[in-house]
């Protein structure tokens, strides 16, 4: 049962990420994407990583999605925008490539890294452990991680909303 409930949430965690790489309107794609992020935050739960799960919520499908969202809404003047042309073939050969190797190198690293856990042995931390680790000696790298992020997607949004402005006409 395990594992069928694994291979479940596989295949739509990678479909909605497939689906999303495929289709051309890129809000559809976002969504899409989300979705995707909701699914590896499942996976979390079901690997019994709630605190890694609920980050993964909290961080991505919260805040990265909305930001992705704005950009995209934002940043495009009119709705035949929002669809990509399609790519060249050159192109989608060269990202396939690229694809590759970058999982040959993943690939290579699971394989051949040796991780020094004690057989039998598991690390018992708590999600109240980790959340005062993070809110104790860490609460200064957070607070300031944060206000980092608050300002970057301030200073995009300025930045995407100035230059769409229509001119106004001067009635004089």
């Amino acid at each position: 049962m395990t594992n069928a409930l694994l291979i479940l949430i596989s295949l739509v965690t990678l479909g909605a990420a497939a689906t999303a790489m495929v289709l051309r309107n890129l809000i559809h794609s976002v969504l899409l994407l989300i979705g995707s992020w909701i699914g590896v935050s499942v996976f979390y739960l079901w690997a019994g990583a709630e605190f890694v799960a609920f980050a993964q919520v909290l961080v991505y499908v919260g805040a990265v999605s909305m930001v992705v969202l704005f950009a995209v809404l934002l940043t495009r003047r009119s709705r035949s925008d929002i669809s990509v042309s399609p790519d060249s073939v050159s192109r989608a050969i060269s990202a396939f490539l690229v694809g590759a190797c970058v999982l040959g190198v993943l690939l290579y690293g699971a394989v051949f890294s040796a991780l020094p856990v004690p057989e039998g042995h598991r690390p018992n931390a708590s999600v109240h452990q980790l959340g005062m680790e993070l809110l104790g000696p860490q609460a200064a790298a957070l607070v300031i991680i944060g206000m980092i992020l608050t300002v970057a997607t301030l200073g995009g949004v300025v930045i995407a909303s100035t230059g769409s402005g229509e001119k106004k006409e001067d009635p004089s």
